[in-house]
């Protein structure tokens, strides 16, 4: 099973579905109306879902089921959380990988946007990351081609790779 948190329009859940019809994909994110239209469009798809809940307080029925955790291009708490390892997020992360699951997180914060996040470093600490219980496998800028192959639409509308720098990290789930 796939999870994506933070997957807004939920555009790559369906594109993935659709890439491997024999993994259920879940896209979690707090705005349902994000979410809506990507939705109505799953029925044809048996295994795509769609989860209402941040990823503050993530679903307990997602305890250690997915082998694939992603989260693509975040913002705000998810972000902080994430890159700063700042409240429960990198713990929920964990909670829901099952042991051997790959983490994979694109994000893109250039210095233009850090006046409205605050301190975001460009890099996370391993520490936090190995405390929840991940090992960093890569850290490094994205390629174009990682970019695209998410599928993400907030990448689309960012230029991500093509105007702002993104960055890529890969864990294991110990």
């Amino acid at each position: 099973m796939s999870v994506d948190v933070g997957t807004g329009d939920g555009k790559a859940v369906l594109r993935w579905a659709r890439a491997e019809p024999d993994r259920l994909v879940i896209g979690v994110d707090a705005n349902a109306a994000g979410m809506r239209a990507a939705a109505r469009r799953s029925t044809g798809l048996p295994n795509a879902a769609f989860v209402v809940a941040a990823a503050e307080s993530l679903p307990d029925d997602l305890t250690g089921a997915a082998d694939r955790v992603t989260v693509q291009f975040p913002w705000g708490s998810l972000l902080r959380g994430i890159v700063c390892a700042k409240g429960p997020v990198l713990a929920n992360l964990a909670r829901i990988a099952a042991p051997g699951a790959t983490l994979v997180v694109l994000w893109s914060v250039p210095d233009r946007d850090r006046a409205a996040l605050g301190p975001v470093p460009t890099r996370p600490a391993e520490e936090p990351f190995a405390a929840a219980g991940f090992e960093f496998r890569d850290l490094r800028p994205a390629t174009i081609a990682e970019i695209d192959a998410a599928g993400s639409s907030w990448a689309k509308r960012l230029r991500a790779g093509a105007d702002r720098p993104a960055m890529i990290l890969s864990a294991v789930r110990r």
